[in-house]
């Protein structure tokens, strides 16, 4: 059964943009357990990217506006949805004492209260492959390619790693987690 013709071209053009939206999505729910080969893929992407600014020697704005956007994200996938650092200080503003109700168990008749990201591996997938297509595909436009002197950008985008990922290291060692295990982390609390 065919679907009816559309009365306007406004109706015409939206029912094909969802046509190609719901083959999208569909293509998207199938690679859905393909973590490895999802990453291969990205990896062969960004790969590209970077042979395209090393050779053309210039876009080196549009590159350091993806490291940003790639730091931004990373940060949001190795960081727990519920931080127990956090709570721990809203509870200590709230009166309650620190150790009670939002802390990591560390005595075995606590509850275990398992990682959960901030951003789930996919969404980290799905959003990194589409900024590294996006900054692709700006690094073939003129208009993108804005003098700058690149140094300077890696200087301060490593201080930025830097200054960034310090909390969360400092996290990640007091709290025992593995954000990197894609969900497998446990928590040993015998081992206090």
């Amino acid at each position: 059964m065919d679907a009816p013709e559309p009365d306007t071209p406004f109706a015409a053009v939206s029912a094909h943009t969802s046509r190609l939206q719901m083959l999208y999505q569909t293509y998207l729910d199938k690679s859905t357990p393909f973590i490895a080969y999802r990453w291969a893929g990205t990896g062969a992407l960004f790969l590209l990217f970077g042979l395209r600014i090393v050779f053309a020697q210039g876009w080196y704005i549009v590159a350091y506006a993806l490291g940003i956007y790639l730091l931004n994200l990373f940060l949001a996938f190795i960081s727990p949805k519920f931080d127990p650092s956090l709570e721990q200080d809203t509870d200590m503003e709230d009166g309650v004492p620190a150790g009670q109700d939002s802390a990591l168990p560390t005595k075995n008749d606590q509850e275990f209260k398992p990682f959960v990201r901030r951003l789930p591996e996919f969404k980290f997938w799905h959003s990194a492959t589409r900024a590294i297509g996006l900054a692709f595909l700006c690094s073939w436009s003129e208009i993108f390619n804005l003098p700058v002197f690149w140094p300077v950008l890696v200087v301060y985008w490593l201080i930025l790693v830097f200054l960034t990922m310090r909390r969360q290291i400092q996290s990640m060692i007091k709290y025992r987690y593995v954000p990197w295990d894609f969900g497998k982390a446990r928590y040993d609390a015998s081992k206090k």
